[in-house]
């Protein structure tokens, strides 16, 4: 299946190409960018427009073969000079956070940060290029993102009035199911192949920066399970490993204390639910938890969880319930465990086996 481009990346070349025909009074008919993965991509351009005071142009996002509601969307950059520094802002059609805990602050456009990053350092080479000391200020826009907003999760998150400008790869992989959970059939085979007795699987981007971080892991090779924690733990079972051990941010781990085994948003949620039952066990004030459910993201609850001071016992409880399902899934015939961490709080979520097998890994 074909791969397309994320909103943030479509922004940054837009941003790059309106920068250009800024510069050099001229049309620009195409802007190729660097991927947060080092690799390149190269967009067309459209609706340019250029005079002394700005420059603006779109791209039109493709979203490959995933069934993406902004696919076929135009993304506008409008840029103008400034005296230094590069500013990023929302136009028409991009949505305003206004709850807590998601990427941006309450009441800045939803721009997240790596798309940020990849617009400041798309316009950063414009500069170097053509030799300009100045700086630009950046309007990102996209005039169908008002409708199309209705059909994203923007309004249950939080986020009003327009799309997101998001992505951490720039790249859209399929959201196939049968060709995701075959990828990991077939990696985990490899691994299997080789000799290999543990499988470690990471959920997403998130955990295999993680798991890069810590040195724990060996620099072992992580197969990339997504949303598919319970068909990746079927092969595990499958294919004849002796353990698995699971990695994953705390905002999809989470949904494993109620059973949930695939955590795509479309397929279940529950995770404050689960929160608020773990807080309940720990004995956390009923005034705390009551705050728990107008909660958006997991990182949000665990800040109000943590005036309670025993947001470790909460911890505590959930890791149990997680490791309940995980043996579950596997009929109990290996030995599982999961490791959930949040980049906002140092606490660290491990159920019982999860230091047994890492000290495996190292043999």
């Amino acid at each position: 299946m074909r791969c397309g481009f994320t909103t943030g990346s479509c922004a940054a070349a837009a941003a790059k190409g309106a920068a250009v025909m800024l510069l050099t009074s001229g049309i620009a008919e195409a802007a190729e960018i660097s991927l947060p993965d080092g690799s390149r991509a190269k967009f067309q351009l459209y609706s340019s427009e250029f005079c002394y005071d700005y420059a603006s142009c779109a791209v039109i996002k493709d979203g490959g073969d995933d069934p993406d509601a902004t696919d076929g969307i135009r993304i506008f950059a409008k840029v103008s000079r400034i005296n230094s520094g590069i500013l990023i802002t929302g136009g028409d059609g991009i949505g305003i956070v206004t709850k807590n805990g998601l990427d941006q602050p309450v009441g800045e456009y939803a721009i997240n940060s790596v798309p940020r990053k990849m617009i400041t350092e798309s316009l950063r080479d414009v500069a170097l290029e053509f030799g300009y000391t100045g700086g630009f200020f950046v309007e990102i826009s996209a005039p169908e993102g008002k409708f199309l907003a209705s059909k994203t999760y923007n309004p249950r998150m939080g986020i009003v009035g327009g799309i997101s400008i998001i992505g951490t790869t720039g790249i859209v992989e399929p959201m196939s199911n049968s060709a995701i959970v075959e990828t990991i059939r077939a990696e985990a085979k490899v691994l299997r192949a080789d000799g290999e007795k543990r499988l470690l699987l990471a959920i997403g981007n998130y955990a295999e920066t993680f798991i890069r971080e810590h040195e724990e892991f060996q620099q072992r090779h992580a197969v990339m399970c997504s949303n598919f924690i319970g068909d990746a733990l079927e092969i595990g079972l499958e294919l004849g490993f002796e353990s698995i051990l699971l990695v994953g941010h705390l905002g999809k781990l989470v949904k494993l204390g109620a059973g949930i085994m695939n955590t795509h948003s479309h397929f279940a949620d529950g995770r404050m639910e689960v929160l608020v039952t773990c807080g309940v066990i720990a004995g956390i004030e009923l005034e705390i938890l009551r705050k728990i459910p107008g909660c958006m993201t997991v990182d949000a609850a665990l800040d109000i969880l943590e005036q309670s001071g025993k947001l470790p016992e909460l911890l505590r409880i959930l890791s149990k319930k997680i490791a309940f399902h995980m043996n579950e899934k596997v009929h109990g015939e290996i030995k599982t465990a999961a490791i959930g961490f949040s980049f906002k709080n140092p606490l660290i979520l491990k159920t019982d086996m999860a230091d047994e097998i890492i000290r495996e890994f190292s043999e």
